[in-house]
């Protein structure tokens, strides 16, 4: 994708939530304006870590704009498995929040990534608008069960490479659903599948990473801290396995 191109998109993007928030219940954007709590506010922190990515802190956030919609907000501290070896990677992103039912919510987004992986893989100081990422996440949560569908899209927003290195893009997207025994256990499996998708000096796409295995969770019994560890068998040819760990607070 063109820099023009993913800059049109953001642009339009940014336009459609600002139309939200002018058309969206304008008391609950005015709630508790005079202090106190405020309950149209959610918010979230989990720390990730895996094989590829490494250490991978994640906030993410919601604010009530009308029965069925919120306006949603990330930001993800990637590190790359090696700290600043992708120019300090830094992802964040604003979206809509879609609650279709009372168990299901679709919410679509779009991201900014900061660093040098996208626009000149990994060469080079990190940069602001490394690259554009839209992306999407489907949430099922019942008495019973759980869910969650995501894919996300990472282009390269500029082209910083040297003859000798090249921009990126990637494709990453998963899914998992489990059963949930009672409010402190629940298990399941996931699939998650990275492909590096192209790139300037890129001749053909790569399974990065592609692995699928059962998942355990603890969760607190308010609901509001989770411990989850994930692992199995990885399908690409330079690996044997893959597992990640994930520990999160619900505020």
């Amino acid at each position: 994708m063109h820099m023009k191109t993913a800059s049109k998109t953001l642009a339009l993007f940014l336009s459609a939530i600002c139309l939200l928030l002018m058309t969206g219940n304008p008391v609950s954007l005015r709630a508790q304006s005079s202090g106190g709590s405020d309950e149209n506010f959610a918010m979230s922190i989990s720390l990730t870590s895996d094989q590829f990515f490494g250490f991978a802190p994640m906030a993410a956030g919601t604010y009530k704009l009308g029965n069925t919609v919120d306006l949603s907000f990330y930001g993800i501290f990637w590190s790359g498995g090696t700290g600043g070896g992708w120019g300090n990677w830094t992802e964040f992103g604003v979206g809509v929040n879609f609650r279709a039912t009372d168990i299901l919510a679709i919410n679509p987004q779009i991201g900014i990534v900061n660093g040098s992986l996208l626009s000149s893989g990994a060469v080079g100081k990190g940069v602001l608008g490394d690259g554009l990422v839209p992306n999407l996440t489907i949430n099922l949560q019942s008495p019973t069960l759980e869910g969650q569908i995501y894919a996300g899209y990472y282009l390269p927003l500029r082209d910083l490479a040297p003859a000798t290195s090249t921009t990126l893009s990637y494709l990453h997207y998963w899914v998992n659903s489990g059963i949930k025994l009672g409010k402190f256990f629940s298990f399941g499996a996931h699939y998650e599948h990275l492909i590096n998708t192209g790139g300037s000096n890129v001749e053909k796409s790569e399974d990065v990473y592609q692995w699928l295995g059962p998942y355990v969770q603890f969760i607190e019994k308010s609901g509001k801290m989770y411990l989850r560890f994930a692992g199995g068998t990885d399908f690409t040819k330079d690996n044997d396995s893959f597992f990640k760990m994930t520990v999160g607070y619900n505020f």
